[in-house]
């Protein structure tokens, strides 16, 4: 079979290019490898500048190779190992929030695209609305303070993100593009309404899920703002809250009154900023390419008519 079908690909004609196709397509090459490079030229400016000391960053700038080689900054970081218990807390969020959100969120779009639910239409537009207005942060506060209770609990991080109006409007168009006729062969066969989620759409929904899994993942990633809120009294808080709360501190220091009588000139605020981007990017840019196919297929397939 294998090689039946390897001579059905010697024998498939070649198109033959002229002198035009190959001037665009150098033309391409070159504008393409010019936007690579821009995109990865402040990438390794921030490398650089987290190895770079103090002195040369306010001095003479940055640059895409330190002049004087320095790990201080990085130091700074790791001081008293709180930095790998945070690292852990964020990578549990990240992926507890990320399964979970990626589960409730794909039975949210399957259901309300459903032709046999009554309610979708009102329920579609609760959720539509949600996402043009808001009550605003005190309201927000109180409603999971008072009424919640989640005030110094992980939860009042993790509940909130684990998904939103705006990914399951993307979920649902998602879910759009798979033929009805497909859930209709379930019922035929008698399997319920949950069994054909899980054995039938969700299969078919490897690059919703991958695109939408991103996004949510990214958002537990970066965050910081509800920890500032509801993790005041944590030891251990997440990644970003962390490394902000390291660079502030460093900051206060470097420009309070105590830096009037000690010299903290060589104090790696600048670089601190650099290292603490560089620990931040870092996993995520390692995780992109293993969901890159997933992710640009699950951007065009919604444009697909099933």
């Amino acid at each position: 079979m294998a090689k039946n079908k390897d001579d059905m690909m010697d024998s498939a004609p070649k198109v033959k290019l002229g002198t035009a196709d190959y001037i665009i397509r150098g033309i391409g090459y070159i504008f393409i490898s010019l936007f690579a490079i821009m995109c990865i030229l402040p990438f390794l400016i921030i490398l650089a500048s987290s190895f770079e000391t103090e002195a040369n960053i306010i001095s003479k700038g940055v640059t895409i190779w330190p002049r004087e080689f320095t790990t201080r900054a990085y130091e700074m970081v790791f001081k008293g190992g709180t930095i790998w218990k945070s690292y852990g807390l964020t990578i549990v969020m990240t992926l507890v929030g990320t399964v979970t959100g990626l589960f409730i969120t794909a039975m949210t779009g399957y259901a309300l695209q459903r032709k046999d639910f009554v309610l979708r239409n009102v329920l579609s537009f609760f959720v539509y609305f949600t996402s043009l207005f808001q009550a605003g942060l005190a309201p927000y506060y109180l409603l999971m303070t008072q009424t919640y209770h989640l005030d110094n609990s992980y939860l009042a991080v993790l509940l909130p993100l684990m998904t939103s109006s705006w990914v399951i409007i993307l979920m649902k168009n998602f879910v759009k593009s798979i033929p009805y006729e497909i859930t209709e062969s379930g019922k035929i066969d008698g399997a319920g309404d949950f069994r054909i989620f899980l054995k039938l759409i969700l299969p078919m929904l490897k690059p919703a899920l991958a695109t939408v899994g991103l996004f949510l993942a990214l958002g537990y990633w970066n965050e910081w703002y509800q920890d500032s809120l509801f993790l005041q009294q944590k030891d251990v808080v997440m990644l970003q809250y962390r490394l902000y709360k390291i660079v502030n501190e460093a900051s206060s220091l470097k420009n309070s009154v105590a830096g009037q009588f000690v010299d903290y000139s060589d104090l790696p605020s600048e670089s601190l900023k650099m290292a603490t981007a560089m620990m931040t990017t870092g996993p995520i840019i390692f995780l992109y390419p293993f969901v890159q196919r997933y992710f640009i297929g699950g951007i065009t397939v919604g444009s697909v008519k099933g």
